[in-house]
């Protein structure tokens, strides 16, 4: 439905990698009708040409600079959007980091909360702003990038997933809170997908394993049932449809995306 979303104002935050999930999700809502702001720690040229891809579509879009470890850099963020663009109906906490990421006795006090600043106070301050005006709005959806850490645990990945397990709590008290106002809040768990950082991470791998990234990759996929990764594309699509129309009627869920693959233990 290419016009599902006309009349919604949403904002992406994590939207500058160039081949990531945030810049995916910001071109699928325009697509389907919604303005669009986008953020990132800095507004450079990847930024930029994602706005004029999306004012391209036909849509209003616009970038602000913004660190979601900062609580007054989200202020200013949301009364930024609402004063350009008018409101704010759809919010998709996309921004995160993989600080953490590492065996648990190695895991240093101030990865724990890197981890803990930006996977869930992050997501937790934007949705304290952008509730109210969703409020005055008459709803809105929310919908948090849990990753499939945030469902179940393997080893090596401490902080971030003890991270995205609290944000799927999140996810469930916002949609448990906020119901009766007609916001709903939502999480999508993706696991292997194709972006900058999980390649980045298949390239690590295969120099420490004496082995090429593809290589790397098929060994990885194997425990997939689809026996490979997703695109960003598929990812952002399911974020659409949790911050749409067609899934009017579902909150507080955790959307597992992972091609059939394991959440691990």
């Amino acid at each position: 439905m290419q016009s599902e979303l006309l009349g919604k104002v949403a904002l992406v935050t994590g939207a500058g990698a160039p081949n990531g999930i945030g810049r995916a999700t910001a071109l699928r809502l325009a697509e389907c009708g919604a303005d669009v702001a986008v953020t990132d720690l800095t507004v450079g040229d990847t930024l930029d040409a994602l706005v004029a891809e999306i004012a391209a579509t036909g849509r209003r879009a616009m970038a602000v600079a913004l660190d979601v470890v900062s609580h007054a850099g989200i202020r200013s963020c949301v009364d930024a959007v609402v004063a350009r663009l008018g409101g704010i109906d759809i919010l998709v906490n996309n921004a995160g980091t993989t600080v953490g990421a590492a065996p648990f006795l190695d895991i240093a006090a101030a990865d724990f909360d890197q981890s803990y600043f930006v996977n869930l106070r992050g997501p937790a301050l934007l949705s304290q702003a952008c509730i109210p005006v969703m409020k005055a709005r008459g709803g809105g959806a929310i919908v948090n990038n849990a990753s499939t850490a945030g469902l179940g645990a393997e080893a090596g990945f401490g902080a971030y997933t003890a991270s995205k397990h609290a944000l799927v709590g999140l996810t469930k008290t916002i949609a448990a809170e906020f119901g009766e106002f007609g916001i709903r809040c939502n999480a999508v768990c993706p696991g292997y997908t194709r972006t900058d950082m999980h390649m980045a991470a298949n390239e690590r791998l295969a120099s420490e394993m004496g082995m090429s990234a593809a290589e790397v990759a098929e060994r990885r996929y194997a425990a997939v049932a689809l026996r490979r990764a997703a695109s960003p594309a598929e990812v952002a699509d399911a974020i659409v449809f949790l911050a749409g129309p067609r899934s009017s009627y579902a909150t507080g869920v955790a959307l597992p995306l992972a091609g059939g693959g394991p959440y691990g233990i």
